[in-house]
């Protein structure tokens, strides 16, 4: 059983810090203001999804689990009239996620089927709600790396779409018919 132990302990450690690295690869070509951007009115700035996977962690591993007494605000995280500058919101990411790295090393064999519970979710063990917050973690980056696109995409291409020569226009009559 210690085996299992230590090889659950070493793939969820590896993932989180692939993950935490992934954000700051994406994080690293976006200014200040870019950061804060909403390519578009709706949906979420990159910045914003970095506080929210911030609370999350800090929240769902943090006070759940390690006991930090963090208190989460989850409704600011998307909505902050003053946001912290883009390079506070990772340092706090960063933080969330060494104690989240430190967290799943302190687990014994018999803390990963410890009952879970918490506002928000029906994790029924701490195991479960770990592997949770690693999905939702990439989840997340899924939209990062399109915002990433979006940012970083010319304007011309933005306000006049047209397809390339790869790319033929599609009309009504050549979508699939239901």
């Amino acid at each position: 059983m210690s085996d299992l132990h230590s090889t659950l302990s070493s793939v969820l450690t590896a993932h989180y810090t692939k993950n935490a690295a992934r954000v700051r690869e994406l994080a690293a070509p976006l200014t200040n203001s870019q950061f804060w951007q909403k390519p578009y009115p709706y949906g979420n700035s990159f910045g914003h999804l970095v506080l929210h996977l911030t609370g999350n962690l800090n929240y769902y591993i943090g006070t759940q689990i390690a006991q930090t007494g963090y208190v989460r605000d989850r409704a600011r995280e998307f909505a902050d009239p003053n946001p912290p500058s883009r390079e506070e919101a990772l340092k706090r990411f960063d933080e969330a996620v060494a104690m989240v790295l430190h967290t799943i090393r302190a687990q014994s064999p018999d803390d990963w089927s410890a009952e879970y519970s918490a506002v928000g979710t029906t994790a029924p063990t701490r195991l479960d709600m770990i592997m949770q917050c690693a999905a939702h973690m990439q989840h997340h980056i899924g939209q990062m790396i399109y915002l990433n696109y979006e940012l970083h995409r010319p304007s011309d291409v933005k306000t006049n779409p047209s397809p390339g020569p790869e790319q033929p226009a599609r009309t009504s009559s050549s979508l699939p018919i239901p």
